[in-house]
C-alpha cells in the first residue's frame, strides 16, 4: 500500500478550531502538510494550532469568518506567506439556523448560504487562481453532507447549501482537469455538535463523551463514528494516490466509506408527438412514477433492547 505522505504541501482548512475541521488539520499535519487553521473563535483557532504543532506538525492560526472575497485572500495568501505556496484547501466551515420553511426568515437562510455555499466558492476561487499559477496542481476537498444529498426537515437553508456544494465540486472538477486541480465532496457522518441533537443518537454521543465506544450497529450499520474516523479521507484525497479520484461525492464515517451516486434519470416514458396533462395523469402510476425516491435522511435503525 503506498504511503502517504504530504510533506512540502500547504493545506488551509476552514472551520477548523473544533470538530470535524479540527480532525482534518490534524490529519493534514500528521502526513506532513503545513496547515492554516482557520476559525471565527480566536481561542479555539490557537488551540487548535498548539494541539497540532505538540504533536509534531506545523501549523498557523487565522482568524477571520469565510464568505467573502476579502477574507478568501487572507487565508491564501496566510499560506503562501507561512508556506511559500498553497496545495490543498478543505472547505470545512458552517453554521446552523434551522427552521422550518414558514418560521425561517431571510437572515436565517442568507446566514448559512454565504458561510456554507459563498464560503465555499470565494475560498475555491482564491486557491485555483494560486493553484493555477504555481502550474503544480493541487486538491479542493469541500464539505457537503447527507442533508445535501438527501435533504433533512428544518433544513431548508443548510441542505440548499451543501447541495450546491455538491453541484460545484463536479463543475470545477471539470473547469479544473486541465490545471491537474482535484475537486471532490466529502460527505461525514459523525458525532459532533450538529449530529449530538438527533435523540435517537444522543445516549451514544453521551457515552461517546464518557469515553466508551460507539457499538458496531452504528459503526458499522450506519457508519456513524468520531470527527477522527472521518479524517484520513482528506489526506488521501490531497495525496498522489488519488490524482485520478476528481468530481465525485464520496461518504465517511465509522467503519464505513461509501460512493455517493450523482443524480441521474431512472426511469422514462415516451408519447408520440408529447405529452398531455391527461395523459401524464393516466401513465403516471403505472411508469415513470412508479417508484418515488424516497427523501430525507434515513432515520438510525436502534436495535431493540
Amino acid at each position: 500500500m503506498p504511503t502517504i505522505d504530504l510533506t512540502g504541501k500547504a493545506a488551509v482548512v476552514t472551520g477548523s478550531g473544533r470538530g470535524l475541521g479540527l480532525a482534518y488539520a490534524h490529519a493534514l499535519a500528521a502526513h506532513g502538510a503545513s496547515v492554516v487553521v482557520n476559525d471565527v473563535d480566536g481561542d479555539a483557532a490557537e488551540q487548535a494550532v498548539k494541539s497540532i504543532t505538540e504533536a509534531g506538525g506545523t501549523a498557523v492560526a487565522e482568524v477571520v469568518p469565510v464568505g467573502g472575497a476579502e477574507a478568501a485572500d487572507r487565508l491564501v495568501g496566510r499560506a503562501v506567506e507561512e508556506f511559500g505556496r498553497l496545495d490543498v484547501l478543505v472547505t470545512n466551515a458552517g453554521i446552523l439556523r434551522d427552521k422550518v420553511l414558514w418560521k425561517m426568515t431571510d437572515e436565517d437562510f442568507d446566514a448559512v448560504l454565504t458561510t456554507h455555499l459563498r464560503g465555499t466558492f470565494t475560498c475555491a476561487r482564491a486557491a485555483a487562481v494560486r493553484m493555477r499559477e504555481q502550474g503544480e496542481g493541487g486538491t479542493l476537498v469541500l464539505v457537503g453532507s447527507p442533508a445535501g444529498q438527501r435533504g433533512n426537515f428544518g433544513q431548508t437553508n443548510y441542505s440548499a447549501a451543501k447541495a450546491g456544494i455538491a453541484a460545484m465540486a463536479r463543475t470545477w472538477s471539470m473547469e479544473l482537469a486541465r490545471a491537474s486541480i482535484t475537486v471532490n465532496a466529502i460527505v461525514p457522518v459523525a458525532a459532533t455538535a450538529m449530529t449530538e441533537t438527533i435523540p435517537a443518537l444522543a445516549p451514544y454521543t453521551e457515552a461517546l463523551r464518557n469515553g466508551q465506544p460507539l457499538p458496531d450497529f452504528l459503526r458499522k450499520g450506519e457508519g456513524f463514528g468520531t470527527p477522527e474516523d472521518c479524517a484520513a479521507l482528506v489526506p488521501f484525497l490531497a495525496s498522489d494516490a488519488a490524482r485520478g479520484i476528481t468530481g465525485q461525492c464520496i461518504g465517511i464515517g465509522g467503519d464505513k466509506v461509501a460512493l455517493w451516486s450523482h443524480p441521474q434519470e431512472i426511469r422514462a416514458a415516451y408519447a408520440d408527438g408529447g405529452w398531455t396533462s391527461d395523459a401524464l395523469a393516466d401513465a403516471w402510476p403505472t411508469s415513470v412514477g412508479a417508484e418515488p425516491q424516497p427523501v430525507g435522511i434515513p432515520a438510525p435503525k436502534i436495535p431493540e433492547a
